[in-house]
């Protein structure tokens, strides 16, 4: 046996591939993301992946492959869970030919989520068995075991995991991939199973109750819902990551680790709680198990001791738990006395050489209303721009501009949507704006990739996660042909081109027009540009080239004597040459010089 070390990504897509799985689809989001790229990347040969247009279309997608009766895997952030439950949960009433494992990433303390969200409630609302894992290995182990508990039970699997479990490693040992791989067959003409009207539904619903109880029969002797008994004045009640670090806090404590949160082992749960003096649950994020319990009956104590929001690191864990006199004060490690004096703060920022940065300079510069959407342009709402005045959820930007449109308010107003986004969930909001004849500027920047998730391919690419050459959605074609009469494609990087047609297309009265900086993002480029600097002769401190917002440009020591400010340089070690800083120069001091070692 194979032992090797994996995040808890790789590790479930090695589980995928032990498991038989034939289809692998999602969305990218952090933290979920690398679980599809690996399954492209190492077993292509035996598992077909893709990045589907949005996380409903991959649970669709999903659907059709497990009809079909090959067994299939879906990835998502958790915000991606609200997009693809309306799919997931028919699903539930379906049932499946082949198994089927959601999993869902999610992010406690959210490191890159407009939101934290508890995504086990899903398991609830849906009625969904839910796994989740503790460590690399059991991110492997437990995708084959939802793939046999979906095929056993016929219902989808929830496989939770959290940022820690995604991108932490552990020692994983490798197993081989399942001899008897279900092939695609016949597609089913089960009317009554794979309709969900509400006549055969509600037929369903009683088995979906049934369901429930033998799952949870099932769960009762499991294997992944483990006690490891120790002192019996307080046990522990926990579920995945979170179970590790009650461990490493209360090493002297008896321990019932969860590995199926939902539905859970009743009975296990009694005998545990009878045999020790306290119960304590410990988990991140809401009392989801704390009060499933306490509905069984069983006194325990959880979230008047333990926080509801952010991560439940040991070092919170253990503060907490001395707080509550759970752990004697000597349990807090001194905290080390380190002077590490003022350090200069810094926003974050557009990267050098993106093609948004032109657009939102514009912006900023017009002061028009912006409502904008989920990606690397949000940045656009930070300093020195300030121009992107909203952003709430994927593909939100286009159907709030409708709603200003349809207020009937006085300015002209524009949204920003990424290319990646507009495939996602920006098509019917376009849609319902041109049926319904709105007003407003959809700037559609074009920077031809995801980029903010790690440059995944979509629709408008040429070529599919594994690789190979597809058919590119052209975006300006698709906009003309859903009934836009006013559609500019412009060069990201030329100012000029950019300003005189968001001009054009906010003075458009005729129903939405549509513009598109086109630009491919620095970091999937394939012609690097030569780098710029400033002639400090000529530069006179006015700092009009900071208003581009670049981390490149930077303050030298030459002073313009008639000011006293410091003049501008650029720093040539990380420019990437896009030239947005030399166009809005005032003077003509910025200027191409010769190619840095990076383009060479």
């Amino acid at each position: 046996m194979r032992k090797v070390l994996y995040s808890g990504n790789e590790a479930i897509a090695r589980g995928a591939y032990e498991a038989g799985v034939r289809v692998a689809v999602g969305y990218p989001g952090t933290p979920s993301s690398e679980i599809l790229e690996n399954i492209a990347k190492l077993y292509k040969e035996d598992i077909y992946a893709e990045w589907s247009a949005n996380e409903k279309v991959a649970m669709d997608v999903a659907a059709g492959a497990a009809y079909s009766g090959v067994r299939t895997i879906v990835t998502t952030k958790q915000v991606g869970m609200n997009v693809l439950s309306d799919s997931l949960f028919y699903l539930v009433y379906t049932g499946i030919e082949a198994g089927v494992v959601v999993v869902t990433a999610d992010d406690p303390g959210m490191f890159s989520s407009q939101n934290e969200q508890d995504n086990r409630w899903y398991a609830r609302i849906g009625k969904i068995p839910m796994l989740e894992p503790c460590d690399s290995q059991e991110s492997k182990d437990m995708v084959a075991l939802g793939m046999e508990l979906s095929e056993k039970f016929n219902t989808p699997v929830i496989l939770r995991t959290g940022m820690r479990i995604s991108h932490s490693k552990s020692i994983v040992n490798l197993g081989e991939r399942e001899k008897n791989i279900k092939s695609a067959k016949e597609f089913p003409r089960d009317i009554k199973k794979y309709n969900c009207n509400c006549i055969y539904s509600r037929e369903k619903r009683q088995v979906i109750a049934k369901r429930l109880k033998d799952l949870a029969q099932w769960a009762e002797t499991a294997a992944i819902n483990s006690i490891t008994w120790g002192d019996r004045k307080l046990g522990i009640i926990s579920s995945g990551i979170v179970s590790e670090y009650a461990r490493e806090v209360f090493p002297n404590a008896s321990i019932l680790k969860l590995g199926m949160v939902y539905p859970l082992p009743e009975k296990k749960i009694r005998d545990f709680a009878r045999q020790v003096d306290e119960v304590v649950v410990i988990e991140e994020l809401d009392p989801f198990l704390e009060e499933q319990i306490k509905a069984m009956g069983i006194s325990v104590r959880g979230k008047d001791i333990f926080l509801a929001y952010d991560e439940l690191l040991p070092s919170t864990l253990r503060e907490q738990a001395v707080a509550a006199k759970l752990l004697p004060a000597e349990e807090l490690p001194k905290q080390p006395n380190f002077d590490i004096g003022e350090l200069p703060s810094r926003n974050a920022v557009f990267c050098q050489g993106c093609p948004h940065r032109s657009t939102f300079y514009l912006l900023s510069k017009l002061k028009v209303p912006v409502t904008g959407d989920i990606g690397c342009y949000n940045l656009g709402c930070l300093p020195p721009f300030n121009a992107q005045h909203t952003m709430g959820s994927m593909g939100a930007s286009i159907g709030q501009l409708h709603g200003v449109s349809a207020a009937g308010g006085p300015e002209r107003a524009v949204c920003t949507i990424g290319d990646s986004t507009f495939f996602h969930a920006g098509l019917p909001a376009l849609a319902n704006m041109v049926h319904n004849n709105m007003r407003g500027v959809i700037i559609i920047l074009d920077n031809e990739t995801t980029a903010m998730t790690g440059h995944q391919d979509h629709p408008g690419m040429d070529k599919t996660l594994m690789g190979k050459p597809t058919a590119k959605i052209d975006i300006e074609n698709l906009c003309l042909a859903m009934g836009v009469k006013k559609v500019k494609k412009v060069n990201a990087f030329h100012v000029k081109e950019v300003e005189a047609s968001l001009k054009e297309c906010l003075a458009w009265n005729d129903g939405p027009a549509v513009l598109i900086p086109t630009g491919e993002c620095i970091f999937v480029a394939r012609n690097p540009k030569q780098a710029y600097a400033v002639d400090a002769n000529k530069c006179i401190a006015c700092g009009n080239c900071t208003k581009a917002g670049c981390p490149a440009i930077i303050r030298i020591d030459e002073i313009n004597p008639k000011t006293g400010k410091r003049k501008m340089g650029i720093n040539s070690v990380i420019c990437n040459g896009c030239s947005v800083c030399s166009q809005i120069c005032p003077t003509g001091a910025i200027y191409q010089t010769g190619r840095k070692e990076a383009a060479e």
